[in-house]
């Protein structure tokens, strides 16, 4: 009975001290595993809250908020990229998942079985698993003619451990981990393309709450103008120099005046709200204020080095290139199938109806060659060959489509410095145009009507160069979108 002890207090030992290294360091990186790329996303939000101000909520109520500090509030808190950064990290382990293959296999075994000693006759012989010798019952001495069957039971111990280290599969074990770690490599370029999708999303919302709030001002300016003329239209009615339909001109003008306002003022609370949904904030967010401003300035970068960039820089083409890797590994494994394996295995195990237990030793070599599975290797060879081939078609139309891409938002810049240009121009005529009128209209020299048009003119033009300011940063922040050099930044 000690002899049968030993194998399984060392297997409990082996058990122990693997699950006490796991609940030490269940997230401990391999020795030798690539570094992949991750973000800061996946940080609960109680890390970095704290330094952040003293509240603990990552934007401080009633602040100002930079186009800089949104974005890296959105990489924190986002879903969205916590998710990814969770795939990324689940891909990673799959490396370690496949590493294990290439150590030594160590497992234990124990049985108590209640069973009838019926014989077969002399003989012994691995199970199915090839874990451990099969050795007949204790009663297989009896004569060849001697056919009687027992229904006495009696106990059966046994106990034993198995070692395995895998020597030669000609590239079958690494070139699993090889997949898996291109695997690995592209689900952090695909995080990093959700990264570069939030960024512009952030942007993108983070311009349009700065144009909303600058069109309340436009059309507060043009409310203030047009209760101005209102104002004068009521004098001079009164004083009979006006006919009394300018202050109904001016009156309808003054409430078409107030609903551009409201709709103006309606619009900045959804920007806000598309902006703190952007932040992954939603409802948690505070009242904040933006510090930046829409501007412009001269476009004075080249196509062909944003072409360039992209090409290096877009993490979608990075996926799938090491997608295609990928598949270029799982050949290798595929391609070991015509070779043989070869294992070193070595084992131990404790057997009996009582004690002492009979106790067996085995060491060895198993070698494992398909020489032939009705080409199912060649048929999976060629299948793999094809789904490769289809990444790299798919890579080639994926940098059309970023050339398409780059061009149409570098055209689309280069157009949005003309636009700001001539609505320039156009606001300084419709405002010459606008105080030419107010001073023909206090001087009796023309109607309301043509006062109420260039106000409309003004306010009209004044709305569109925000609108061109607004095209620019928009369009600017499309480029860095398609070029991928926005990552560079965070």
């Amino acid at each position: 009975m000690k002899s049968t002890r030993i194998p399984v207090l060392l297997l409990c030992a082996l058990l122990s001290a693997h699950r006490v290294a796991n609940a030490a360091n269940p997230t401990a990186i391999l020795v030798g595993a690539p570094q992949l790329a991750t973000s800061p996303a996946g940080t609960p939000m109680t890390s970095t809250a704290s330094s952040t101000n003293p509240s603990g909520a990552p934007i401080p109520s009633g602040s100002q908020l930079t186009l800089k500090e949104a974005i890296q509030i959105a990489l924190k808190y986002h879903p969205r990229l916590q998710e990814a950064a969770d795939n990324t990290s689940a891909a990673q382990q799959q490396i370690g998942q496949a590493r294990s293959y290439l150590g030594p296999q160590l497992f234990g075994a124990t049985q108590y079985l209640r069973s009838t000693d019926n014989g077969i006759g002399n003989t012994s012989y691995y199970n199915p698993d090839g874990a451990f010798p099969r050795i007949s019952g204790t009663n297989h001495n009896l004569p060849a003619n001697d056919t009687s069957q027992s229904w006495d039971t009696s106990n059966n111990y046994m106990g034993g451990v198995m070692l395995s280290q895998f020597l030669v599969d000609f590239g079958r074990r690494h070139g699993f981990v090889s997949e898996r770690q291109f695997e690995a490599a592209a689900a952090a370029a695909n995080q990093q393309l959700t990264e570069l999708d939030l960024i512009y999303e952030v942007s993108q919302r983070y311009f349009e709450m700065l144009e909303a709030k600058r069109l309340i001002a436009v059309y507060q300016k043009a409310l203030e103008q047009r209760q101005y003329h209102l104002h004068e239209a009521r004098v001079k009615a009164n004083a009979g120099l006006r006919p009394q339909l300018d202050t109904y001109v001016t009156e309808a003008e003054v409430e078409r005046a107030q609903l551009h306002l409201v709709d103006a003022r309606n619009g900045d609370e959804d920007a806000k709200v598309a902006l703190d949904n952007a932040l992954g904030l939603s409802d948690s967010a505070p009242a904040y204020e933006l510090a930046d401003v829409l501007t412009y300035y001269p476009v004075n970068e080249s196509l062909n080095s944003l072409l360039d960039t992209a090409f290096k820089r877009r993490p979608d083409l990075t996926a799938l290139d090491d997608q295609a890797k990928a598949m270029g590994a799982r050949i290798v494994q595929y391609r070991s199938d015509y070779y043989p394996s070869v294992n070193a295995v070595a084992g131990y195990s404790a057997m009996g109806t009582g004690t002492p237990a009979a106790n067996n030793f085995n060491a060895g070599i198993v070698i494992t060659w398909p020489i032939f599975n009705s080409f199912l290797t060649t048929d999976q060879i060629a299948e793999t060959r094809f789904r490769q081939h289809a990444i790299l078609r798919e890579i080639e139309e994926l940098r059309q489509e970023v050339s398409l891409q780059v061009h149409t938002a570098f055209l689309n810049w280069q157009a949005s410095i003309k636009r700001i240009t001539r609505a320039e121009k156009t606001l300084a005529a419709s405002r010459a145009e606008l105080e030419l009128s107010e001073k023909r209209y206090e001087a009796g020299l023309t109607s309301i009507i043509e006062l109420e048009d260039a106000q409309r003119s003004y306010t009209f033009d004044d709305a569109a160069y925000t609108d061109a300011l607004y095209g620019f940063s928009i369009t600017k922040a499309a480029v860095d979108r398609a070029t991928g050099r926005s990552l560079a930044n965070f």
